[in-house]
């Protein structure tokens, strides 16, 4: 079964307004730089924007408290207590972090419109985001294994990874 991958205008627009208002400051390598940092895994699905298979990727069941960051920057992308079990075989959030951490763009790769969510801090590809998530957003941001690492420290500490 397939579900349609477009948020709906209303959703889509604010998320943009709040992509313009916060400005994070930008993370840039070339791909040279990146493929010295990163998996060959890794550069394909955060540089490449590939995806990888369900139900395969280190973080699709797992529920541990703690903050996933960016696997390429550091840039803290979801808590752990907006995670939850979509049954798709990927790790799912209903909630980013804060507006300021996702970016996003439309994606007609596979022939529809799909909403793509990209780390705001480095540029690399995450996966998607669909509206059949669960309360109180009603979004739930699909995301690919290899482009997270699930940060358990319980201090706060600066985004200067890499």
């Amino acid at each position: 079964m397939f579900f349609s991958c477009s948020l709906g205008n209303k959703q889509i627009s604010q998320m943009k307004k709040e992509e313009v208002k916060n400005k994070v400051k930008k993370i840039e390598k070339t791909n040279e730089e990146w493929k010295s940092i990163l998996t060959d895994n890794q550069f394909y699905i955060m540089r490449e924007k590939g995806t990888e298979r369900p139900f395969t990727g280190k973080y699709w069941d797992v529920f541990d408290d703690g903050t996933y960051r960016c696997a390429a920057c550091g840039n803290e992308l979801f808590k752990s207590d907006t995670k939850f079990d979509a049954h798709c075989g990927w790790p799912s959030f209903y909630e980013a972090f804060d507006s300021t951490k996702i970016k996003t763009a439309d994606d007609y790769k596979l022939g529809y419109k799909r909403t793509e969510i990209m780390c705001a801090k480095c540029g690399a590809h995450l996966g998607h985001v669909f509206p059949d998530g669960p309360n109180p957003t009603g979004l739930r941001y699909c995301v690919n294994s290899a482009s997270i690492e699930l940060d358990t420290t319980k201090s706060e500490r600066k985004d200067d990874k890499k």
